[in-house]
């Protein structure tokens, strides 16, 4: 049995048959990574050796009847911006000590521990995660592996290559103004964004707001999944949720027939490539014939860009200015912009920027109390050429010019998800965005599992 090529649940259905077994499963993904890793460069990290013997711990409690969770002994690999015990947390920087101790879990990677999944390693990430696309001046450019020329997104553009190659079945990253979102669509994987707080951060991110921690996947059975393992309280994070009243593997299958779905193919602003455009169209009239009521209206909200730069930057330059002296001549150069945009704001100017953020978060709101969810393209345009922050030759000057789609909604800090639409003429994946109200993860989940019904995806 080719287990790269099977979902978490797939393969935790095998180990419990017999038919495949923890050991089975790490050594196939080992061999992935070998094979593929060189050409994508996903990971920063690769521990084959301390994988192994957590996958023959995984098969023993298998054997003996005796698994620890629902995704036990499944490879699974981890954003590096997490604390990992054991594991240096570079964040793509050559700005941080290798030499440290490295001797805490983040309340993600303990999770994962106590589930009796199996880390593989650690992905890459831009430095501090700070774009929407992944290189670093440290591990270089990651790149699609649907398309090597390609981009594969960012900022956990590692773990979406890792899962979409077949490098592990999972990863977690983090998502700050997309960056769980972008890279799913980009490379053909489902990506959610929970409700902020359910999945608790240690230590605080200095971008405060707008980070979140979420699950990567090939399925979104396997999302759910790992949505149920990541979303414990921790007491080290002050705005965590409360534990989840049921289980999102048992949500995901809610009939969602008759609900009803706003769809804004552009946001009332957006200027969307035409194939994408028609990719996410077809996707939705798909939705509609299973029977969601579909009503193409917009939000009602203008380009929230202003804000989100204003608390972007400064949270970068609140983070840079802990680095060392003379870290100004080692980071990305892209990063020391933001961080030099960063110091010229005030306190003022931050505060006004977070009200702006709450009169979203309002204004979605009682935008929920009409429609259930709202349906949009993830991204405007499909993956362009690796090596760079926006397409060549667009004339934008940052990320978040072609990524108008994702980060209203980590300032709301609703749940979304990217879910696989279509391929563009060239092979290149679309990928479709459902957002639901505060606290509604199990109704996104629901959601994207009906249009992955409708719209099976290879």
């Amino acid at each position: 049995m080719n287990d790269t090529k099977l979902t978490a649940s797939e393969l935790v259905a095998a180990y419990a048959t017999g038919e495949l077994s923890p050991v089975e499963a790490t050594q196939n993904a080992l061999r992935v990574i070998e094979e593929r890793d060189g050409e994508t460069n996903a990971f920063c990290l690769v521990d084959a050796d301390g994988a192994l013997e957590q996958a023959k711990a995984s098969e023993v409690r298998w054997r003996d009847g005796n698994p620890i969770g629902w995704l036990d002994g499944v490879p699974a690999s981890i954003k590096d911006m997490f604390l990992t015990q054991g594991w240096p947390t570079l964040r793509g920087s050559r700005c941080i000590d290798l030499g440290q101790p490295w001797d805490v879990d983040s309340p993600v990677t303990a999770r994962l521990r106590e589930n009796g999944l199996v880390l593989l390693g650690k992905t890459t990430t831009p430095e501090l995660a700070w774009k929407g696309v992944t290189d670093n001046t440290l591990t270089g450019i990651t790149r699609n592996p649907i398309d090597p020329s390609t981009t594969a997104g960012g900022s956990s553009g590692g773990s979406a290559a890792a899962v979409a190659a077949g490098m592990g079945e999972l990863s977690v990253g983090t998502d700050g103004g997309g960056s769980i979102r972008i890279p799913a669509s980009f490379c053909g994987i489902v990506g959610l964004k929970p409700t902020h707080g359910r999945i608790p951060l240690f230590p605080a991110s200095p971008f405060g707001p707008l980070s979140h921690a979420g699950p990567m996947a090939r399925s979104v059975d396997d999302t759910a999944l790992l949505l149920d393992v990541l979303a414990m309280p921790d007491h080290r994070d002050p705005a965590a949720l409360a534990p989840p009243v049921s289980t999102y593997r048992e949500a995901v299958r809610r009939d969602v027939r008759g609900l009803i779905a706003a769809y804004s193919p552009t946001l009332g602003y957006v200027d969307v490539d035409p194939e994408v455009a028609a990719i996410v169209k077809s996707a939705v009239q798909s939705l509609g014939d299973a029977g969601l009521h579909i009503e193409e209206t917009d939000p009602g909200f203008t380009d929230p860009k202003p804000a989100f730069d204003i608390l972007w930057s400064t949270g970068a330059a609140k983070w840079l200015d802990t680095f060392p002296a003379g870290s100004e001549t080692k980071v990305d150069p892209g990063l020391r912009k933001v961080w030099e945009l960063g110091k010229t704001f005030s306190a003022s100017d931050y505060l006004g920027a977070n009200a702006e953020r709450a009169a979203l978060g309002i204004l979605m709101g009682e935008f929920h109390t009409r429609y259930d969810v709202l349906i949009t393209p993830t991204l405007p345009i499909p993956a362009f050429e690796a090596g760079h922050e926006v397409p060549p030759g667009s004339g934008l000057s940052g990320w978040p010019d072609w990524t108008p789609f994702t980060y209203p909604f980590n300032m709301t800090q609703q749940p979304a998800i990217s879910v696989p639409a279509g391929r563009t003429s060239h092979g290149l994946p679309v990928g479709l965005q459902i957002v639901g109200p505060r606290h509604s993860d199990d109704l996104v989940l629901a959601v994207a599992k009906l249009l992955e019904e409708v719209r099976p995806w290879p």
